[in-house]
């Protein structure tokens, strides 16, 4: 599927060579995060599973943060889903950022650019890989506010960086800089700020090569986060061992040997939009999302 224009209040898209940069645009606020903003992320996630055009994502922030954390100028109605502005909803799975970024079917490159705080920095947890300007802090400050980890990240952050880790970081609530946050697994590596989004985004156009196969990525991204929580490698040999027969007799593969015999970059026919297996945690994406 082509792109379709995609016009947000909080986000600023682009498209170039196959990578979609997707920016947090609230700087006047340090781009934090509210129910626009929730909203809007949501969506984008749902609907990038069907645009092809779109191989990668890098997700930064504008201005001088990444994203601060829940905008709570309003008070704690700010942890809170709100319908009319006025009343508060009971939260599910279908409102969690996390969940959005998990089903994607694209690999994902955060840039965090500055200040990454609450779920600021919880949203990063899901994404492939994080990479950080040396200028950063991150900060899970939950305690601080009297809240209970958010959007998943008492799953995801002790899988990254190992439970000794994660409780140092939660308990204390405390601000650490770059060098921790590389030192700790949290991040793959630390950059100049004027260097970071081009490092991310030159990472992200070797995902979005076209001698890689959309789906293959597709596939093994989604194997890999979802088998990471298995409790027997039983579990994945089942499921890879599907994929594989699926996929060996797609035109994906076919086109990936004849290329290498004749010495020349794979054309691969096959698109996420419409070729993902019928079977597989990919086959229950949200709704907007692959089927």
């Amino acid at each position: 599927m082509k792109v379709v224009p995609m016009k947000y209040e909080t986000l600023l898209t682009d498209l170039a060579d196959g990578v979609m940069t997707v920016t947090l645009n609230r700087p006047d606020k340090l781009n934090a995060f509210n129910t626009a903003m929730s909203r809007e992320l949501i969506d984008f996630f749902t609907r990038v599973n069907s645009i092809d055009d779109v191989r990668a994502i890098v997700v930064t922030g504008a201005g001088r943060a990444f994203c601060a954390g829940a905008d709570i100028s309003g008070g704690s109605g700010a942890f809170q889903v709100w319908n009319d502005g006025s009343k508060p909803q009971k939260r599910e799975a279908s409102d969690s950022i996390t969940l959005a970024i998990f089903n994607c079917l694209k690999p994902i490159v955060a840039a965090i650019n500055g200040a990454a705080v609450g779920v600021g920095i919880t949203m990063c947890l899901p994404m492939d890989i994080r990479m950080i300007s040396s200028s950063a802090k991150i900060g899970f400050v939950f305690n601080r506010r009297g809240m209970a980890m958010e959007a998943g990240s008492c799953w995801f952050l002790p899988r990254l960086v190992g439970m000794q880790q994660a409780q140092e970081w939660v308990m204390t609530a405390e601000l650490f800089d770059a060098d921790e946050a590389l030192k700790g697994g949290l991040v793959r590596s630390v950059h100049a700020p004027e260097e970071l989004l081009p490092a991310a985004q030159a990472l992200a156009r070797k995902f979005a090569s076209n001698t890689s196969s959309a789906v293959a990525a597709a596939v093994n991204r989604r194997l890999m986060w979802s088998m990471w929580g298995a409790q027997d490698p039983l579990d994945a040999v089942t499921l890879d061992l599907q994929c594989v027969g699926y996929l060996a007799a797609g035109a994906d593969a076919q086109e990936g040997i004849k290329s290498f015999f004749d010495k020349r970059a794979p054309v691969f026919p096959l698109r996420p939009s419409k070729d993902m297996p019928p079977f597989g945690p990919w086959s229950q994406a949200a709704p907007g999302g692959v089927k």
